[in-house]
Order: structure tokens, then C-alpha cells, then sequence
């Protein structure tokens, strides 16, 4: 993709900074933005709440895609109030971002918003796809439904859309999800979780750029995409790469009982460590999609060039 307009609402993060390495480039990029800061190259930061209309709602004028990534992260202890911001945060900026879209001359031409591969049920019996997935009920289930509704429930006309369920995504850009298991990795703690069964569904982040450009430039497509690596690995085998390849030989389990700690050492909640996410890219491969990381190794591999060693060793 080149010499386009691209809109990026929630564009500071973990996946958004990447994405402005991707794109910046060739491209004019629009950030969307609680805390704006000076533009540099083609990149431009516009204030917004997530939440009401504002100046911000120029900036979707004209342009060629709208990335909306906006949402409070999940990676955090589930409190009653990190429970509504998760949610709200969710819906609220896909119905703003509707709204002022329907009130532009010349409207977005492909508007791709952010879901999880985490709508699917907890799978050890078999894989889940866009086909013939199975959705759960517990509350990272209740967020994906309520967000992918409040997204189809808004009508656009001259916009194409496109909900992408994206896996546990793999980088090694900060905010991520890498250097907490690096941490566990690094101090001995680096074994499986729980029983070490669950399927783990992940996807590289140069994969989650490239699905994005491939849809942008393939105007047939719309719908629900899961963009998750075609290889998911179990819990353990997960873990196991990781200490390979980072030259741990040993990694101290972590028993179901035991994970209030390990949960509480990566920052997160039990059930993201515990659920089974067993997701397959049906859609994508389906219609010609080639993955760059199709396999954890060599994505551990690639992810590792870029950091220090002291990344994964103490010394």
C-alpha cells in the first residue's frame, strides 16, 4: 500500500506503533489519540476521547482506511471498574467512530475494527474458524460479542468493513506481550501453565500488518477474518519454544493452584493464561493469504533479533 490516507484510532499501542512503522513510510497516517504529541514525517496526531464527537472527526474525511484498535487492554487484574472500561471503552469508540462516519461527504473506503480471537469457547476437542466456531459466554466472550454487535449493527453504505479477530500477538516492540514471558523465562519460571494442554492461538505482528495491507488491497473482502497464524501450539509447547530459544533448559511449572502469582508476575488474569484458544485463519487461507511466520520458531527467531540478550538472561 502506498500514497494512501490511513486513519489509526488508539494508534500508540503496542499493535498501533507497528502498524505506523509499516505503514508510515509510504503512506499519510492519522492518529486518533487521547495524549497528542508533535507530528513527525507523515504521521499526524489528532485528540480524541474515544468516546464523543470532536474537531477529530475531520480527520476520517477522504480517507482510504480506518484502523480502529481502540480498547482498554485485558491485560489487568478484572476488577468491577477494569471490567467497564474494558467494555465501554470497546463500544463506545466503534459507535463514535460510526456516528461521525455518517456524517462525512466522502466516508471511509475500508474500515477494519479490532476484535479477539478470544470470542471462540474454550477449545481442547477442536479447532475454531470463521465456519464453524463456537462462541462461550464468560466475560472475554460477553466483550468480543458486545463489540463485533456494536460494529454490525452500524450501517455504511460506502464503507467497507471488516472485523479482524486477532490472536495473541507477537513482537518485540514494548507493550507487548513477549516481555512479560521473557521475564518468566529469564527467572526460572518459564514452564507451562496449569496443565500445559490449552491451545495457545498467536500470530507475529509483521503478520498482523501484512493481513491488514492484503485486505486493504483485496476490495472483494469483508466480514469476520481471524487473524491468527495457521500453527496454534499447546501451552507447553509455547513455553518450551520460548526456553529453546532463548537457551533456558529449565522452567519451573506453574500448577492451576500456583497461578495467582504467575498471573500476578506477567500482570494479567488467570483465565488469559488458562483458556484454551484453539483458532485457525479459515477465511484468510482460503483466499490466498500467505502468512510470513507461519511457525513459532521461526517467529521466536525473528523476535529475538531485535532485542538485547539481557531481554531473556539475568547477566
Amino acid at each position: 500500500m502506498q500514497n494512501k490516507r490511513i486513519v489509526i484510532a488508539a494508534g500508540t499501542g503496542f499493535i498501533g506503533k507497528s502498524l505506523v512503522a509499516f505503514f508510515g513510510e509510504d503512506n499519510d497516517l492519522v492518529i486518533l489519540t487521547r495524549q497528542p504529541k508533535a507530528p513527525h514525517d507523515r504521521v499526524t496526531y489528532v485528540q480524541w476521547d474515544g468516546k464523543h464527537p470532536g474537531a477529530w472527526c475531520a480527520a476520517l474525511e477522504g480517507a482510504d482506511l480506518l484502523i480502529n484498535l481502540t480498547g482498554k487492554s485485558v491485560n489487568c487484574r478484572y476488577t468491577a471498574a477494569n471490567k467497564k472500561l474494558i467494555m465501554d471503552s470497546r463500544v463506545n469508540a466503534t459507535q463514535a467512530l460510526g456516528a461521525a462516519i455518517l456524517t462525512l461527504q466522502h466516508p471511509p473506503k475500508l474500515w477494519i475494527n479490532a476484535g479477539s480471537a478470544t470470542i471462540y469457547r474454550h477449545a481442547e476437542d477442536r479447532p475454531m474458524d470463521e465456519i464453524n466456531g463456537e462462541m462461550g459466554d464468560d466475560f472475554s466472550v460477553q466483550v468480543c460479542k458486545a463489540w463485533e454487535q456494536s460494529f454490525n449493527d452500524i450501517t455504511l453504505p460506502h464503507t467497507r468493513k471488516i472485523i479482524l479477530r486477532i490472536g495473541v500477538t507477537l513482537g518485540w516492540q514494548t507493550g507487548g506481550v513477549m516481555h512479560p514471558y521473557l521475564n518468566l523465562v529469564k527467572t526460572g519460571l518459564g514452564g507451562h501453565q496449569g496443565n500445559g494442554r490449552q491451545m495457545f492461538t498467536w500470530i507475529h505482528i509483521t503478520d498482523v500488518c501484512r493481513m491488514i495491507d492484503w485486505l486493504s488491497e483485496t476490495p472483494a473482502l469483508s466480514g469476520v477474518f481471524n487473524c491468527t497464524a495457521p500453527n496454534p501450539v499447546t501451552n507447553k509447547v509455547f513455553m518450551k519454544t520460548l526456553r529453546l530459544k532463548t537457551g533456558h533448559h529449565f522452567g519451573l511449572p506453574a500448577p492451576a493452584a500456583l497461578l495467582t502469582l504467575g498471573a500476578a508476575l506477567i500482570g494479567t488474569e488467570t483465565e488469559l493464561l488458562l483458556k484454551s484458544r484453539w483458532v485457525l485463519p479459515s477465511r484468510a487461507l482460503q483466499e490466498g493469504f500467505s502468512f510470513r511466520f507461519p511457525l513459532l520458531p521461526d517467529a521466536f527467531t525473528d523476535i529475538l533479533t531485535h532485542l538485547p540478550r539481557t531481554a531473556y538472561h539475568l547477566f
